[in-house]
């Protein structure tokens, strides 16, 4: 079962690269959907940017301990 959970380590990295991603070049198609206008609504855009920023953090920790452990 160690390979699975380095390979969940890997993909949940990868995630967290997609999340800055967004949250940096904030492509049309995604940054319109519902559920990202919800979030800006609720936190504003420079607290959405916030969260995904925190969400892409505690992924890229969570990987690493899943990597090395």
């Amino acid at each position: 079962m160690a390979n699975g959970w380095a390979l969940l380590g890997i993909v949940l990295i990868a995630y967290a690269a997609f999340v800055v991603w967004i949250a940096l070049k904030k492509p049309p198609k995604l940054w319109d959907m519902a559920k990202i206008q919800l979030f800006r609504k609720w936190l504003g855009e420079k607290g959405t940017m916030i969260m995904f920023f925190f969400i892409a953090a505690v992924c890229v920790g969570i990987g690493i301990w899943l990597l090395v452990r």
